[in-house]
């Protein structure tokens, strides 16, 4: 892919999305400070349906997009914020998408719940990754408990998993898994962000 491309990264959104796990992607994906190629990706929502959708903090969505006319080939990646529908049929299409991106070779990015969908349908059986903690993935009774991972965030193949309580971490990965930074500018960014130094503020300044 080239790098001067416009990229769609579609952000699932379902009622009861957790919205603080996915602010730093959001926020940072479209803003374009610091971009390695600013408005190379822009962000939109997708969902099963097309009314609109509450999140867990109360805040309502109209989705930009319909789940079942989404392709893998139109998007640079899908991303699953943890949810409380994970484990009922509602959170299906999503996990259904979710394997129809990963066979195309097209990323996908899931945190909390969302990790507890894919394990339940089997994906996470052959791919390292993490998830709130291997408890939670144990008492599913999926088989990949021996690619856990205690990490807080976990790239595997273009699969993208992390703990609720990691979504600076799970940002630092999609960066990193979308070039969306050189290097050096996402390290700073995570100093920033992940470590609360104050001097990673002053390295971004200087970028």
């Amino acid at each position: 892919m080239s790098i001067t491309e416009n990229r769609t990264v579609h952000l699932a959104v379902y009622d009861s999305l957790a919205d603080w796990e996915v602010g730093f992607v959001t926020a940072h994906i479209n803003n374009g400070a610091w971009h390695q190629e600013p408005g190379r990706f822009r962000m939109r929502t997708v969902s099963a349906g097309s009314e609109p959708v509450t999140t867990m903090g109360g805040l309502r969505v109209l989705p930009d997009s319909v789940l079942a006319e989404l392709r893998p080939a139109d998007s640079a990646m899908l991303i699953l914020p943890g949810n409380e529908l994970w484990p009922t049929e509602a959170y299906a299409p999503y996990v259904e998408k979710a394997r129809e991106f990963l066979n195309a070779g097209v990323p996908v990015a899931a945190i909390c719940g969302a990790t507890g969908a894919l394990a339940l349908a089997g994906v996470l059986d052959d791919r390292e990754h993490t998830s709130n903690a291997a408890e939670f993935l144990d008492g599913l009774g999926y088989q990949g408990g021996h690619l856990y991972k205690e990490e807080p965030a976990v790239t595997d193949r273009g699969l993208i998993t992390a703990g609720a309580q990691a979504p600076v971490e799970f940002a630092r990965a999609i960066f990193a898994e979308l070039e969306l930074y050189k290097a050096p500018v996402l390290d700073s960014w995570y100093k920033l962000y992940g470590d609360q130094d104050p001097a990673g503020f002053y390295e971004l300044m200087s970028v």
